[in-house]
């Protein structure tokens, strides 16, 4: 890799108090920032990444201006014994990685090389590469750059590409294989380096929390909305190794023109396994997160974390606060609280909050019917 060679330049500061008299100080040549002060650092070092300006520098003693860096340890190549850039390729000492040592592929500078490795792209094949070319980036979605508004080449159908660095590849894949109504559509996945790249049906619409931002709901139609989720819960709860969702809240349900109802976000879903007595990462939303997905539970995100996550969302859409807040009013109340029960095992499943929801609205419907 070549970097823009940086040397290490030794100052000699008697004022300094806090230091024996003749203390050598080491500074950056290019932002004047003091190495010796900067955390881990030793003169002794090979190449030094300076962490006021982010350049690499390369110690004098080190031979030749290109740092030769192992892809896969980061360990420098020069200094390894036998090292010569005319090799072609260099297995590296320290981890045993075969490096291509090809000058037609060095990095200008350390911020170019910092930004390769950060690529969402980075160790694509040229054949995912090339299918991915045909969606062009159109916007951010809400400002997010690993959601991105994209539009087929050819087609003009437009697209939701998203890069997802926390995300169960297996989940996406059934998904793929096995569409659920009223979920986004997964028509391509890709898998790089450091991400999963996802493109997924655009569905339009507006989402629940774009909705709260002028009006809480009616009972009815959160009711109604609710309903609509549960039916979708039913199917992914329903498999033989059921799908958690692990992320239900306001922004990742869409409500479509024709009122339809859509459930968004499977990055931070998983399979249940019954024999797991926690999460090994805990995952969700503040507030929405059942105690169980942030570690205070008696057992492993299940179901039941769903079916929390939706009496929050009741409570929200109706509202407008959470339950500690403001309660719900009337028997909705009495199903929301059952719904946050700390204890997984009270909450209701899916199909019995369901039943429960229906019910309620049939007896609201009689009311307002006979009033």
């Amino acid at each position: 890799m070549d970097f823009f060679e940086g040397l290490f330049k030794k100052v000699k500061n008697s004022k300094k108090t806090d230091e024996p008299e003749g203390e050598p100080y080491e500074f950056c040549p290019k932002c004047d920032a003091n190495l010796t002060l900067q955390k881990g650092y030793r003169n002794d070092l090979p190449y030094w990444i300076c962490k006021g300006c982010g350049e690499m520098l390369i110690n004098p003693e080190v031979e030749g201006d290109i740092a030769w860096i192992c892809d896969q340890c980061g360990s420098m190549l020069n200094i390894q014994e036998g090292f010569s850039d005319n090799n072609g390729e260099w297995t590296c000492t320290e981890c045993g990685y075969v490096n291509k040592i090809d000058e037609s592929e060095l990095y200008a500078s350390e911020d170019e090389f910092q930004a390769e490795q950060r690529s969402p792209y980075k160790g694509l094949s040229d054949e995912d590469t090339l299918a991915l070319s045909v969606y062009q980036d159109l916007e951010h979605i809400d400002n997010r750059p690993d959601i991105i508004l994209v539009g087929h080449r050819e087609t003009g159908r437009k697209y939701v590409k998203k890069l997802l660095t926390i995300y169960n590849r297996s989940v996406y894949d059934y998904l793929k294989d096995n569409p659920v109504k009223h979920m986004p559509t997964i028509h391509e996945i890709y898998e790089s380096e450091n991400c999963l790249i996802v493109i997924e049906e655009c569905i339009e619409g507006k989402t629940i929390a774009d909705l709260l931002e002028d009006n809480a709901f009616s009972e009815d139609r959160a009711i109604d909305i609710a309903i609509d989720i549960c039916r979708i819960l039913e199917i992914i709860h329903g498999l033989p190794t059921p799908i958690i969702h692990r992320d239900i809240k306001p922004s990742n349900i869409m409500v479509t023109p024709e009122n339809e109802t859509s459930l968004l976000d499977m990055n931070v879903a998983k399979w249940y396994d019954p024999d797991k007595t926690d999460d090994t990462r805990y995952m969700g939303t503040r507030f929405y997160a059942a105690p169980e997905q942030v570690g205070y539970g008696l057992s492993a995100s299940s179901a039941k974390s769903d079916v929390y996550a939706i009496g929050v969302l009741l409570n929200v859409m109706v509202t407008r606060k959470f339950p500690k807040e403001e309660r719900a009013g009337g028997r909705l109340w009495d199903i929301v609280e059952r719904c946050i029960s700390l204890n997984a095992d009270d909450r209701y499943s899916a199909s019995e909050l369901l039943e429960a929801l229906e019910e309620l609205r049939g007896e609201i419907h009689a009311e307002e019917t006979n009033g």
